[in-house]
């Protein structure tokens, strides 16, 4: 069943491919989509991520003090206070943004989301956070709390410890004032504004 509506177009000068199958499109197609495309994605990314983690702001939680969204602003917030450069403090802020929606991957969720805008240290602490919180759980049953050792070596091993034991893992507290999210928005508009890096 096919409906008469379309979506609105970003910008009133821009013009629909309105055909039905990607089969069909041609050249001239394909030159107006990219060409639209690489403006879309330059203003709309980084309001989408930021939508993706504000769409949480009045969630419950499952036992801790705080949902996730606060976690992530409170992280973020720690990051910003402790100097740290402004790449590292969105990295906080969306280091956590699929801890819901797919928690045994969120780590990756992260990476995949950022890693093309960010350097080597953050994107393999992204990755490898959740293994590195274990060290922090005591008393959990099923918890390897020794799960980081076999990265002992690595290069990026002591920076993401760090991250962990310093903007992660005590990130909970109900009672700490957080920037409010308008703080992070440019932050997080320069960042998606970067020229993504592509990976091998």
């Amino acid at each position: 069943m096919k409906s008469n509506t379309r979506s609105r177009l970003a910008r009133t000068d821009w013009r629909y491919v309105d055909k039905d199958s990607l089969d069909d499109f041609d050249a001239a197609d394909w030159h107006r989509l990219n060409s639209q495309r690489a403006l879309y994605m330059a203003d709309e990314q980084s309001r989408q991520a930021l939508r993706l983690l504000t769409a949480s702001r009045d969630d419950s939680t499952f036992g801790y003090a705080v949902n996730n969204y606060r976690h992530c602003l409170q992280s973020a917030t720690l990051v910003m206070e402790a100097g740290l450069d402004e790449e590292t403090i969105v990295v906080a802020l969306l280091h956590d943004i699929g801890f819901i929606a797919c928690p045994d991957s969120h780590g990756e969720f992260a990476a995949a989301l950022l890693g093309a805008y960010i350097s080597e240290a953050n994107l393999w602490m992204l990755r490898h956070h959740a293994a590195f919180q274990n060290h922090h759980v005591h008393d959990c049953p099923g918890i390897d709390r020794d799960a980081r050792e076999r990265w002992r070596e690595h290069e990026h091993f002591q920076w993401t410890a760090e991250f962990v034991e310093r903007y992660d893992q005590g990130a909970i507290c109900a009672a700490f004032t957080t920037a409010p999210i308008e703080a992070f928005e440019p932050m997080v508009q320069r960042l998606f504004a970067r020229t993504p890096r592509r990976r091998k």
